[in-house]
Formats: structure tokens, sequence, C-alpha cells
């Protein structure tokens, strides 16, 4: 009988079948030495994140120091800036109070207010409002200058501005000027609050309501062409959407009630305009026909599309201007 072929693999064929592993490996080690050494990692982040470290050290080093309440004395007005800093106006932009027309009532209320702040009596905050350009924020300005000027005050009143977007941080300016032995005006040109902006109730707590209070050496004045300082879309709104409409409103209407002080600015008319223009004429020595004077005065006004200080004033510094007249205080 013929035997069977085996089926089992003859010695020679498992050696083989065995060996391919250790080929395969060969070829591999062969295609991975082709392959380019990898190159060093990019460092870009790493410069990057130690000069953005070098940076932050210069300026720490080279930063002002917190105002202390010694250093007040140097100026008679600052700008606040919120990180806790009093920055010295060396020459404040004001215009002289003579020089302001058609806002006498206006002129004479700020004025004794004031006064009584600085020499220590009761006076209340005040709410400069109304027509753009009727001289508010200059009335605020030169009131200041006038009552420091007094012998009783020899320059303790102190003026100090605060923007708008800096309401916030009035709680840490106040806790700075509590500790001073002057006497502050705090101000705030064109104060008015838009959209949800929450702001508002930090500066109702300053004025009044707060457990500290507002400081006795300091008064509140701001400017506003709103006498609710708030937009009319916002009490509506508060209106249309509130649980109880009537006191959304009240809360935020409240505001211009913690002004003891309201100012209301209109419009002027046209003599009070002319009067400025030939105010600022006479003042710094602007030589014209007076008929010449208000014909341009009138057309300059007509071209702008109101009357008020402030158009008085860049009319002034048209007519200056073509004339050769420097606007030199004489």
């Amino acid at each position: 009988m013929s035997k069977k072929p085996s089926k089992k693999p003859s010695r020679t064929a498992l050696s083989a079948t065995r060996a391919k592993p250790a080929g395969k490996a060969v070829k591999a080690s062969a295609r991975a030495a082709k392959r380019p050494s990898p190159q060093p990692r990019d460092n870009t982040t790493d410069r990057i994140a130690r000069a953005l470290e070098t940076i932050a050290a210069h300026l720490s080093a080279g930063g002002t120091k917190m105002t202390q309440p010694q250093d007040i004395a140097r100026a008679e007005a600052f700008i606040w800036n919120p990180s806790g800093r009093l920055i010295p106006v060396p020459k404040v932009n004001r215009v002289e109070l003579g020089l302001l027309k058609g806002v006498d009532r206006m002129r004479d209320i700020l004025i004794e207010n004031t006064e009584r702040f600085a020499t220590g009596l009761p006076a209340n905050n005040a709410l400069l409002w109304g027509a753009r350009g009727m001289g508010k924020s200059s009335l605020v300005k030169a009131a200041h200058a006038s009552v420091n000027a007094r012998r009783d005050v020899n320059g303790q009143l102190k003026l100090i501005e605060i923007h708008r977007e800096d309401i916030e941080s009035l709680p840490a300016l106040m806790a700075l000027l509590r500790a001073s032995e002057f006497m502050f005006i705090v101000f705030c040109d064109d104060l008015s609050f838009d959209g949800n902006d929450a702001s508002y109730k930090s500066l109702k707590a300053v004025l009044e309501g707060g457990i500290e209070g507002r400081p006795d050496n300091v008064i509140l004045y701001a400017t506003s062409n709103r006498r609710h300082l708030l937009a009319r879309e916002m009490v509506e709104n508060e209106r249309s959407t509130a649980i109880n409409p009537g006191e959304a409103v009240e809360e935020k209407v409240s505001l211009s009630d913690r002004f003891g002080l309201w100012l209301g600015f209109h419009k002027c008319s046209q003599d009070e305009y002319l009067a400025m223009v030939r105010g600022y004429c006479g003042h710094f020595g602007i030589k014209i026909d007076d008929e010449q004077l208000e014909h341009e005065a009138l057309e300059w006004s007509t071209t702008r599309g109101s009357r008020s200080g402030r158009v008085a004033w860049q009319f002034t510094q048209e007519l200056a201007g073509r004339l050769g007249v420097r606007l030199a205080v004489k």
C-alpha cells in the first residue's frame, strides 16, 4: 500500500515561516532609517510667552503708585483713573465766569451752592441738564475757579472729573477722598445711561442711601442733556415688560431725585446769542463793525441750525482766525 502524503510541514518550511517576522522587522528598520529625523519643536510659543512676561514685569515696575492723600495738594484739578490714581491737570480748560451769558440765574444758584459747600455749610449735589452747548460744563469749571479763589477758601476746593464709563469705581474714589483734608467737587460731564447699563445703581448708592453715605468733604456735580439721565426707551421698556411697571420706572427715574439741585438750561434767544458773541469779541479784542458782526453771527448760527454758547464760541474762533487775532487772555 502506498503511504499518504504527510500534512505536517517540514522543518525547513517551519524555519522559513518563523524567519518571516524577522525579515519584516529588518524591512521596517530600513524604512525608518530612510525617514528624515524629527526636527526640534518650534519654540515660537515659548518665545512669545517670555516676551509677554518681560513686558508685564516692566509695566509693573514702571507703573504709577496709587494716589496718597498728601499728593492731592499738588494741583487744583484731577482726572480720576479707576486704577486708584488721581491724574493732576496742569491747566484746566475753562471759560471765565463773566463770559457766560444767558445763564445768569443758574450761575448765581450754582455759585451760592458751591460757596456754602466750600465753607463747610450744607449744600446739595447738583444736576445741570438741558440744551446742548449752553455752558453746563463750562459753568461748573468756572464756578470752581471763582469759589476756589476766595480768600476764605484759599485753594482748598479741588475739582475731580470722573468719566461716565468709570462710574462703577465711585466707591473707591469716595474712600480715597474721605481721608483728605481738602474739599472736593466730583464732576461727571455728559452723564447718561443707555440699554441694560446698571452702573447707575453705584451712583445712587454714593449720592444717598449707601451705608457710608457721601463724605462730608465731597459734593457731586453732573451735566446731562436728559433730566432723568435715562434714555426714553429704557423707561418705556420697563413699562411694557415689568410685572410692576410703576415700581420699575420709579427705580430708574429716582436717580435724578438724588440730586438735590436741578438747574435747567434751555435754548437761548437771538439777543442772548448775540450778547455771547459780543462778549467774546470784546474780551479778546476782536475789532469789527457791530452791524457786520451781527450779520455774520446770525448767518453762522443759521448754517449750524442752532443758537447756543458753543455756536457763539465757534463763530468767535472763525472770526478771530480770519482777522488774524489770537485768542489769548488779556
